[in-house]
């Protein structure tokens, strides 16, 4: 029975960093389409690039200090 446990724990967390995983994937899909937006149709290209960079880094250390 004690196994069972120490499975379901470890599926857990597998089941936990995959979702982080699709959420970060998501949200920095979402962000590199609103940098591009920007930059093309927008005409705001230093704009769109502070905000790109700067975006990946806040996900990056966002998720880096969540997970």
């Amino acid at each position: 029975m004690a196994e069972v446990q120490d499975d379901y724990r470890e599926h857990l967390e597998t089941y936990t960093s995959f979702n982080k995983l699709v959420l970060f994937s998501i949200l920095w899909i979402v962000l590199l389409l609103v940098c591009m937006a920007l930059g093309l149709v927008g005409h705001f290209s230093i704009f769109a690039l502070l905000l790109g960079v700067g975006g990946t880094l806040g996900l990056l250390v966002a998720f880096a200090v969540l997970g």
